[in-house]
């Protein structure tokens, strides 16, 4: 049988051992974002290096045969598109939290937290599908052709709702669970507390996972493929149909050479930059929320 110290001495190594392995697998996963972002500008590097990126902005349009690249209309698509997820899905979200860590009780709580995290786990192409078959034809009743800004900024929302409601129920359970009774001390309704002090108090943990789920949104390819239309023009209304950059790349790369091949990759360098500032965001204010809840 092992001593007391043995087995101290075997913690030790096994400390050690963990802390080695999970090292290496930090640097594999940093190493690998260094190697999609070198593949990334290596691609486009013959459009960046000879300063032709403000093609990008600048050309008449998106018309490669003709050498034109112009991608701000998908640029400003992708933003529409990713915004109007987020106007939609914030409130019912936020709505779906507070009803997780404040109303449900018991079996209720359990069921309604599984199916969010179903919701969560249903592959987008399903959700495009729903879309493309139910929601497209509603819309296109009311204006054609139906495949639009709005389609997709609803079925991105339907996909990035679980997230927005299952982060922020976490940062409300997360609130001082002291800050909460002393504001029953004062005579607060359940109402009042809710709006007045836990929603405050959770802000920067609801707001990280707010800009969690537009990372996801801004890079979504298949649903904005099926429900937005694929045209390449500039949102006028919710009834356009646009193109967003995910889905320039998906529709193009397939035949793409020279020119517009590093364009593409461009556009894809782009959206991982536009994707690391979110993430980079949502954790600082991650960790902004937990110094705040260890004071």
């Amino acid at each position: 049988m092992l001593s007391k110290a043995s087995y101290t001495q075997l913690g030790s190594k096994l400390d050690v051992v963990v802390s080695v392995v999970l090292s290496v697998l930090s640097f594999l996963c940093a190493a690998l974002l260094c190697l999609i972002l070198w593949f990334l500008i290596s691609e486009s590097w013959t459009l960046i290096a000879s300063g032709q990126w403000q093609r990008f902005f600048l050309d008449e349009g998106w018309y490669p045969l003709e050498g034109l690249y112009a991608m701000t209309p998908m640029i400003v698509a992708s933003l529409a598109l990713t915004l109007g997820a987020v106007l939609i899905a914030l409130p019912i979200g936020l709505a779906c939290a507070i009803y997780l860590e404040f109303y449900a009780r018991g079996l209720p709580k359990k069921v309604f937290r599984s199916l969010l995290n179903l919701l969560a786990g249903i592959p987008s192409v399903v959700f495009g599908l729903w879309g493309l078959t139910e929601l497209v034809p509603l819309i296109a009743a009311i204006k054609a052709p139906g495949t639009s800004v709005l389609a997709g900024a609803i079925v991105l929302s339907l996909m990035i709702l679980p997230t927005v409601a299952l982060t922020s129920a976490a940062a409300l359970s997360g609130v001082n669970r002291n800050t909460l009774a002393g504001a029953h001390a004062l005579g607060f309704t359940q109402k009042t507390m809710i709006i007045a002090v836990a929603i405050p108090s959770a802000r920067s943990g609801i707001i990280s996972g707010v800009l969690l789920s537009t990372a996801r949104a801004i890079g979504e390819t298949m649903v904005v493929l099926m429900v937005a239309g694929n045209v390449v023009q500039m949102p006028d209304s919710l009834f356009a149909p646009v193109r967003a950059l995910t889905s320039n790349i998906a529709l193009e790369m397939a035949y793409a050479l020279g020119d517009h091949r590093a364009s593409l990759y461009a556009s894809g360098l782009l959206l991982t930059l536009i994707v690391w500032l979110l993430a980079y965001l949502a954790s600082y204010l991650n960790e902004k929320s937990r110094v705040f809840a260890r004071v």
